[in-house]
């Protein structure tokens, strides 16, 4: 008897089973879904291949349509098992999967094959709107078949459509204000912007928000809605120019100094010498921008090239001007309500003054072509040398230029370059503390014969034609040392550069130094020494 039991029982399961698998069969084919299944994997498998960038959208349509095959199954189990509305209700969410797996797929092979082909770049919100319009048309389809007349459809459509668009008429706001943005391209992705106090790079732009990436690495979200009704600033884009913005940089100096001095000044810093990041056209340039209680309020203007970057190219810029102003003894300016109070007595300014005097004495002995001077002659040299800071970057001196003074560097490195026939500068020495250059200029007043630039911040004296003048009346012998170290140095530079053998050298010696000791006497209006 339980034998018959179990027989008769394994006889119904297989009847179940064999009644769900013709069931299953007759969705299949009633929906054509083998045809579709095979068209569906080869493009799939296709697009895989061609457009690995999609992976993730095809894998998804894929799973996407693997479970619409799935509840087609188990719409046919509750078929079998006489659960009708259920099994009318799974098979509709069988159908509505499968037709959004086949959008998606379908978007891939437009949008990355199709109109790749054709070279039509389309915005990636206007790809997600088309998406959303398909999965409308596959609702409403399965609407149709579903039984519903067309009045029906465009009735409730029409209901539904004023519902969504009462409820979510912000989202609604958001989205088409994002469209808008990409279609009319007035904002694109990559551009610098300011909304409100928000300032920087786009990063995407979707269909309700607007991400932007600031230079503190913060993500701000703003609704494109707002983007739509605000101001919004796209920094450094103007038609038919590169992308660059204008940056203010300010400064105070004291009423004392003329204006005309400091702009000068600046401009002369700021133009000199290129500054990564600044573009060289409209020139970097300093302006008087306001008067205030106790000092003139300056301004230096220059464009940006490189939007990421304003704090630091900034700061070049105030330490080039900082630089600039030291070195012509223009100090920026200080408040007039701050009051410095410091008791300064004939003895401490006596000390300091001894202590700089030392310290440039050591300057003054340091250089050979004064080794034959004696105590106070080095000292009066010493009274009359001008401190000179040079910024890195800056030109020491330029080749070509006509300067009548000699650099003694006491701290940094500078670079030597010289130019051939207009050809590009190339390096051939560098400088450090202890070194001279200037010496022809200085004795002779020949052009500079090389450019020197600061390879880092560099500190210098200067010494001018006029403080060595009275020491060269008062003795010019000096002069007959001087020409031999210069002839002797101007000797060495030409054998490094024409390649020149000890002979040659020795042979070239004399007539350098007669020229240029008759050079130093009519340079400075002495006579000839006795």
């Amino acid at each position: 008897m339980n034998a018959f039991l179990i027989l008769q029982k394994s006889f119904s399961q297989a009847a179940f089973l064999l009644s769900v698998w013709s069931d299953f069969r007759t969705i299949i084919e009633r929906h054509r879904a083998i045809p579709v299944t095979i068209a569906f994997l080869l493009i799939a498998t296709i697009l895989l291949k061609r457009v690995p960038a999609a992976r993730t959208r095809i894998k998804a349509a894929t799973l996407l349509f693997g479970l619409s095959l799935f509840l087609m199954l188990l719409a046919s189990l509750f078929l079998s098992a006489g659960f009708i509305s259920t099994h009318k209700a799974v098979l509709a969410a069988a159908r509505l999967i499968g037709g959004f797996a086949i959008v998606n797929l379908a978007s891939t092979f437009v949008f990355d094959v199709a109109l790749k082909l054709v070279h039509i770049n389309t915005p990636h919100i206007l790809r997600d709107l088309l998406i959303a319009l398909g999965y409308v048309g596959v609702c409403l389809g399965l609407l149709w078949s579903g039984g519903l007349s067309l009045s029906d459809i465009v009735t409730t459509s029409a209901v539904l459509t004023a519902i969504i668009a009462f409820s979510l008429q912000d989202t609604l706001g958001n989205i088409m204000g994002g469209l808008a943005i990409q279609l009319e391209k007035t904002i694109t992705v990559g551009d610098w912007v300011k909304i409100d106090q928000n300032v920087g790079r786009v990063k995407e732009i979707r269909w309700r928000h607007t991400s932007i990436e600031t230079r503190n690495w913060d993500t701000v979200i703003l609704p494109n809605s707002m983007l739509m009704k605000g101001q919004v600033t796209v920094l450094g884009k103007r038609a038919g120019q590169p992308v660059q913005h204008r940056q203010w940089v300010y400064f105070n100096v004291d009423f004392r100094v003329p204006p005309t001095d400091v702009i000068a000044t600046v401009n002369e810093a700021l133009q000199a010498e290129p500054i990564e990041r600044v573009a060289p056209e409209p020139k970097i340039h300093c302006i008087l921008y306001d008067f205030k209680d106790s000092y003139c309020y300056y301004a230096a203007r220059y464009w940006l090239t490189d939007l990421a970057a304003d704090d630091p190219t900034d700061s070049v810029v105030r330490t080039r001007i900082y630089f600039a102003l030291k070195r012509a003894g223009i100090p920026l300016s200080i408040p007039a309500q701050s009051l410095f109070v410091t008791e300064e007595s004939e003895e401490r300014k006596g000390l300091k003054h001894r202590r700089e005097i030392d310290n440039r004495l050591r300057a003054v002995t340091g250089v050979e072509l004064f080794h034959t001077l004696n105590e106070d002659e080095r000292r009066l040299l010493a009274e009359r040398l001008l401190p000179t800071p040079f910024t890195k970057g800056e030109a020491l001196t330029r080749q070509g230029a006509e300067a009548h003074w000699l650099y003694i560097m006491t701290k940094g490195t500078a670079d030597v370059r010289i130019s051939v026939d207009g050809l590009q500068p190339r390096s051939i020495a560098t400088l450090g503390a202890g070194d001279f250059f200037g010496e022809m200029s200085l004795m002779t007043g020949e052009k500079r014969s090389a450019t020197v630039i600061a390879l880092e911040d560099v500190e210098c004296y200067r010494l001018d034609k006029d403080a060595f003048h009275d020491i060269l009346l008062e003795r010019p012998e000096i002069a007959e040392h001087i020409s031999h170290i210069l002839a002797r140095r101007r000797m060495e530079y030409e054998a490094a550069r024409d390649g020149l053998d000890s002979e040659a050298k020795a042979s070239r010696m004399g007539t350098a130094q007669r020229d240029i000791f008759d050079r130093i006497i009519e340079f400075f209006g002495i006579g000839k020494p006795a």
